[in-house]
């Protein structure tokens, strides 16, 4: 062997042992982390539950924490958005304070009945620790967006125990049209190591049984098509939905606490005098009841509705298990329509309408094999796709950058937020 290839095979397994370490490390953290904050997010939904008249509180809640984030959190408000940013244009290394920010933001918000997620707490938390890592290694900007993602593939692959989809979310939620591979690696090692650290601190998942899968036909593929597309139509609404609400609030209302306050309020009388409180918190239990049994034909939007109130008047905690929600039970009440079998449905609902709102659809496709069994792949995988491809060029993630556009040109390296605008001055 000559030396020229010795030196090569040394170098990748430097650089093998080098990522292996920094991903552990990334991993411990953003899986504790995860763990303490799911068992936080149970004893909060377990309070909630257990004394309705928490919901009066939702108005002054929301306030406490604007006004914590106006004052103490101006630089890390921007959420996943800031990472994007930072892992496409690196700037400065994530302040440590993003992490307990987000998680007492999204607890207190879980605690009065905000409609939000937790996906979004947990891959901040795992970025904003992973980058702290950045001073201690003295890593370089190269370095550092690997870790950034790493720390997102952690985040994402503890709090829904889904390693695989993690690690692919980590590198695929950054740019539209184009995938970082050159993170595998660390993303894959530090989303395993997350994972594995959420259970040994106790952390449970919760599980959906599909039951049968159909087999493949020609009306099968059909039906599953087009729930794609109703899927993505759905996703490009609901991002559409909070982007324009929280445009509004801020334009409407100079004093950022005052904001979560007002959609608190909206959120507290229209759940108080509707009998809507199941359409609050994570509604896991509504989820898991769709895949069980038929649902209410406005489950969906209602669910819908108070998502976007309350991410659009700026409650804390993520988009994702809100869409899980909104999509299961979508895919339930088209079932019947499509003659096929409703926990069928609702699993590629789960999975379909996050692919389209985060255009994210491999790491989706993953996740409903790591959730119903590798048997669902190809009608996930169809069905994540079209809802991407429906979703069009937007997203709950505006600071996503645009490589190659979905079905038409858009100019290399523009954001998702940057869109109506240039579309404007075409005309």
């Amino acid at each position: 062997m000559s030396l020229s290839k010795i030196e090569e095979k040394l170098t990748v397994l430097r650089a093998l042992l080098k990522w292996l370490l920094l991903a552990i490390l990334v991993g411990i953290l953003a899986g504790t982390a995860s763990a303490f904050f799911l068992f936080s997010l149970e004893w909060a939904t377990a309070q909630r539950l257990a004394n309705p008249w928490l919901l009066a509180g939702l108005p002054l809640a929301g306030a406490m924490v604007g006004w914590v984030y106006w004052r103490f959190g101006k630089q890390v408000e921007a959420g996943n958005n800031l990472l994007i940013e930072e892992i496409n244009e690196p700037q400065k290394i994530i302040p440590l304070r993003m992490a307990p920010l987000v998680l007492g933001g999204t607890v207190v918000s879980h605690l009065f009945g905000a409609s939000v997620g937790r996906e979004g707490t947990a891959v901040q938390m795992g970025a904003a620790l992973a980058d702290q890592l950045t001073r201690l290694f003295r890593l370089k900007n190269g370095d550092r967006r690997v870790l950034l993602m790493a720390g997102m593939s952690a985040g994402f692959a503890s709090v829904f125990g889904t390693p695989l989809a993690g690690a692919i979310f980590g590198f695929e939620v950054l740019v539209i049209g184009r995938m970082r591979v050159d993170a595998i690696w660390p993303c894959l090692v530090a989303a395993v190591v997350a994972d594995q650290v959420g259970l040994l601190w106790g952390v449970q998942h919760t599980h959906y049984l599909i039951g049968g899968i159909p087999a493949i036909s020609l009306w099968v593929l059909a039906a599953v098509l087009l729930a794609g597309a109703i899927f993505g139509v759905v996703a490009r609404c609901f991002a559409n939905a909070t982007h324009l609400l929280a445009g509004g609030m801020k334009k409407l209302i100079h004093y950022p606490p005052l904001r979560p306050f007002v959609g608190g309020l909206v959120i507290a009388l229209a759940a108080w005098f509707l009998g809507a409180e199941r359409y609050l918190g994570l509604g896991i239990p509504m989820i898991v009841e769709s895949f069980q049994h038929p649902m209410a034909q406005y489950d969906f939007a209602a669910k819908f509705a108070f998502t976007v109130a309350s991410l659009g008047s700026g409650f804390k905690g993520g988009e994702v298990t809100p869409l899980f929600y909104i999509g299961a039970t979508l895919g339930n009440v088209l079932a019947p329509v499509l003659n096929l079998n409703f926990a069928f449905l609702a699993g590629l609902g789960f999975v379909a309408v996050f692919a389209g709102a985060a255009n994210t659809p491999i790491a989706s496709t993953l996740m409903a094999m790591e959730m119903f069994g590798a048997e669902i792949g190809i009608y996930a995988a169809l069905a994540c796709v079209v809802s991407y491809l429906f979703s069009g060029h937007t997203g709950i993630y505006r600071s996503q950058c645009i490589v190659h556009g979905k079905y038409r040109a858009a100019p290399e390296g523009i954001k998702l937020s940057e869109i109506a605008a240039y579309r404007a001055l075409k005309k």
